[in-house]
């Protein structure tokens, strides 16, 4: 409350303005208010989740013998929240993927955001990783594998200038394995493309030996599980159930992005 702006362009600085609303990018305490300025913002139907990370928002939906209610509610319910909370969604920015299995396909209505059809699509990015409408992970690894070829070419360029090895591999560390496990656990099944980058680093890193993809994503999943366990026995301890489902390819999945 009460925080004063002006913009700057060149020489030129604008009035002062006194904002009441929002926080300033890059605060520490940013993050915290804006959880618990959004945490009534949660989902009206068991068969609905919604997912919340900065100001990216995701609805999901589980739909069974073809009924979108309890989802198109859910949609709607976010955007009348938005108005009360005075935020705006952007339309343009807004994607919904649908995942579904089934033999026989059916046209599937598109869904509307203040009288604006939402945008279709079969992958989108969601926090860093690119997801399928087929849940498959080739999109996601080609682009990891273009992400890290310059910093490849800076690996060859920096063997040149005659480095050592331990130099070298903590350059490739902190460069190019760190782009490689990011959700490692997710798409660990389509790694063949990524394991070859990982040949390529090792033939420029004589007389150092890089982890393998297998040895990052063992240890990975061994941390998962870990942070599961201890989230299952907070839980069990705050007299919490906790229920797993089994979905079967007659159910069927949409999952709309709030950008």
């Amino acid at each position: 409350m009460g925080r004063p702006q002006v913009v700057k362009v060149g020489n030129n600085i604008s009035t002062l303005l006194i904002l009441n609303t929002g926080a300033p990018q890059g605060c520490v305490l940013s993050p915290l208010l804006y959880s618990l300025f959004t945490h009534d913002c949660v989902a009206k139907h068991a068969s609905n989740s919604i997912i919340k990370y900065a100001d990216d928002t995701t609805v999901v939906g589980l739909i069974t013998n073809n009924d979108e209610t309890a989802y198109r509610e859910e949609v709607r319910a976010l955007g009348v929240w938005c108005q009360e909370n005075n935020l705006s969604l952007n339309v343009n920015k807004t994607k919904e993927m649908i995942v579904d299995f089934r033999k026989q396909q059916r046209v599937h209505p598109p869904i509307h955001i203040d009288g604006t059809a939402v945008e279709k699509v079969e992958s989108f990015k969601f926090l860093g990783v690119h997801i399928t409408d087929k849940l498959k992970w080739s999109t996601h690894a080609d682009s990891v594998v273009k992400k890290v070829q310059q910093s490849l070419f800076n690996l060859r360029r920096l063997k040149k200038f005659g480095l050592a090895p331990k130099t070298l591999t903590n350059f490739y560390r902190s460069t190019i394995e760190s782009i490689l496990s990011g959700s490692i656990t997710a798409w660990y099944g389509n790694r063949r493309a990524l394991q070859r980058v990982v040949r390529s680093a090792q033939q420029c890193i004589t007389g150092g030996k890089l982890p393998a993809l297998q040895d990052t994503y063992s240890t990975r999943c061994h941390r998962k599980a870990k942070k599961i366990i201890k989230d299952i026995k907070a839980r069990m301890s705050s007299n919490c159930s906790v229920t797993t489902l089994q979905l079967d390819s007659r159910k069927r999945c949409r999952s709309g992005v709030v950008g």
